[in-house]
């Protein structure tokens, strides 16, 4: 069976509670990935997650080490989170980059996935900051260098615009409308597929012997509502997406 590594969407929380006199923390685990790893389930594809706090120490960081993976997708983890393991930071020693690897992963063959988010692309207050790294040049889109989110608590309407493309055969019917997505622009041998609003939503690229993809906004709450993950078309999409980019494949 082809796997497919998802690194990020998850946070730990902390909140101070304060009762009269006294006061006391909690904190709290969340991952905003159940429901799209549970649609790709449904498709037949099973996903690995490495936990945004994993992250630094375990995502692989060689094309080795990558080429155990067919489909890698980022989401919501921010540039920082790649090149700044242990060793780096606290004793400041070199190591592998593996948004290098990724790209020569990606260029070999491999499906190069990065969904939306507060650090995703560029993200809140630009503290993603992917727009200078190594696989922006990979992805199908151009990112701005400052923040780049388009917040839509009015909803924003999201369309195919791209029928022939075979992932747009899983878009079964009027999808619900999103909440937010960062804002990109396609590079010109990209393919938009689906558009929310006037701009990209989901769009893909050849690279060498490999693929990357983009899909805009959340793949879970706040950008991506309840309705749009209850959505008929939610999970043939999510298996069209992963299929495309090699999930399709068996080893």
């Amino acid at each position: 069976m082809a796997r497919v590594l998802l690194a990020g969407e998850s946070w730990i929380s902390q909140s101070t509670h304060y009762k009269g006199f006294d006061s006391f923390s909690s904190t709290t685990f969340e991952t905003g990935a159940d429901a799209f790893i549970a649609a790709a389930a449904t498709q037949g594809i099973e996903i690995e997650q490495i936990y945004a706090h994993d992250v630094p120490n375990r995502f692989p960081r060689t094309v080795e080490a990558l080429s155990a993976y067919d489909v890698v997708i980022l989401s919501d983890i921010g540039y920082n989170s790649f090149v700044l393991p242990n060793e780096v930071w606290l004793k400041g020693r070199r190591t592998d980059n593996p948004l290098e690897s990724l790209v020569a992963w990606t260029r070999a063959g491999g499906g190069l996935m990065m969904a939306g988010g507060y650090l995703s692309f560029q993200g809140f207050q630009a503290r993603a900051n992917f727009a200078r790294s190594p696989i922006a040049q990979v992805l199908p889109v151009d990112l701005l260098t400052s923040d780049d989110r388009v917040e839509k608590p009015e909803g924003a309407d999201c369309r195919v615009v791209s029928d022939e493309h075979e992932i747009a055969q899983g878009w079964t019917g009027e999808a619900p409308q999103l909440l937010g997505y960062n804002y990109v622009t396609a590079k010109p041998d990209a393919q938009v597929v689906a558009t929310v609003g006037e701009d990209v939503l989901l769009a893909t690229r050849e690279v060498g012997q490999g693929r990357s993809l983009v899909w805009t906004s959340d793949i879970g709450p706040h950008w991506c509502p309840v309705e749009f993950l209850d959505w008929e078309g939610f999970a043939p999409l999510v298996g069209g997406m992963l299929r495309w980019l090699g999930a399709g494949r068996t080893s």
